[in-house]
């Protein structure tokens, strides 16, 4: 079933429900957004989301979006590509861009592309010189319902070469209780990259080992500060990358064939009104956001970010449930 809504600005955003077996989701056609997801057995939503479209373009920005056409910051706002440089839109701090600019990929009204019960295709395109960045790219993204979950595969184009990172930005509550600080999550990475104060890779990855950053073995989130990329064992192949437990016995995997895992505990919520009459304050979902590593244009140490003209950006994400006793 598809509905259409209208924001603020006149645009028209097609909402569209899926279904299969156990799941069921809602996709908007704005940012390619996963407003909600169910399962049943469950009485609360799976993932945060913003009943008034309108506070995607505010509060609520980033929330289950697909974001680029680079996600993540990128330091100074500028690159150099081929030794030509591209000076980006500076949308984080005023120094820095974030997730593709003030007008990314999660503002735009995608495209239908196809729809049926299980699944919808959406495409945008991305002009030349877009928020700075160099090439047209065009984006195709798959988000599908299989019984115990969401799967999502993107893949993208472009003219000329440019940096492309296109990132599912779900957040993430098993319980129902607005505070994911009770649940265990487990991460399949011994290194993760440190920040600074602005969120920016410091430098080359650094151990776990005997830090807050080791979730090699499942353990309770707490009140840790983490909004940091893990760099994923085994790259570009199809694995299980992470897994995160409810108190509830509800837990969901992590699949992807991503080289990082952006985990964020959206520490910056406010109360911010959601799903189901919620009210989400700091730690209200988990983020698990398969990524290319942050900082990785111009760093030839880092697994290459660039999407060149005749190749074919690919990213594979699904996230399972299950539900034991």
């Amino acid at each position: 079933m598809m509905t259409t809504m209208r924001l603020p600005d006149g645009r028209d955003v097609q909402a569209i429900d899926l279904a299969n077996g156990r799941m069921t989701a809602r996709v908007l056609t704005l940012g390619a957004i996963v407003q909600d997801l169910r399962m049943t057995g469950v009485d609360h939503p799976l993932v945060l989301g913003c009943p008034d479209i309108s506070n995607y373009l505010d509060e609520g920005m980033y929330i289950g979006a697909l974001v680029g056409r680079c996600a993540n910051r990128i330091a100074g706002a500028s690159i150099c590509m081929d030794g030509q440089r591209h000076d980006l839109d500076a949308n984080f701090r005023g120094r820095h861009t974030l997730h593709g600019g003030h007008d990314g990929t999660a503002v735009h009204i995608w495209q239908v592309q196809d729809c049926q019960t299980d699944h919808v295709t959406l495409g945008l395109t991305l002009p030349d010189g877009h928020m700075g960045f160099p090439g047209e790219i065009s984006i195709s993204a798959r988000i599908a319902l299989q019984d115990d979950g969401l799967v999502i595969d993107i893949s993208a184009t472009t003219d000329r070469a440019t940096p492309c990172n296109i990132v599912h930005h779900g957040y993430f509550d098993l319980d129902g209780q607005g505070d994911i600080s009770r649940h265990r999550l487990k991460v399949n990475a011994a290194r993760y990259l440190p920040v600074d104060d602005d969120l920016i890779p410091l430098g080359h990855p650094a151990t776990v080992s005997e830090t807050a950053f080791d979730f090699r073995q499942s353990r309770i989130l707490g009140d840790l500060a983490v909004d940091h990329n893990f760099c994923l064992q085994d790259a570009k192949t199809i694995r299980q990358v992470a897994r995160l437990h409810g108190e509830n016995g509800l837990s969901m995997v992590v699949e992807t064939d991503a080289v990082g895992l952006q985990v964020y505990n959206g520490a910056h919520f406010s109360g911010l009104r959601g799903l189901g009459g919620r009210i989400y304050g700091p730690r209200a979902g988990l983020a698990l956001e398969t990524q290319a590593w942050p900082g990785a244009v111009g760093r030839p140490d880092f697994p290459d970010v660039i999407l060149r003209r005749d190749d074919t950006y690919h990213h594979h994400m699904a996230y399972r449930f299950s539900q034991t006793a």
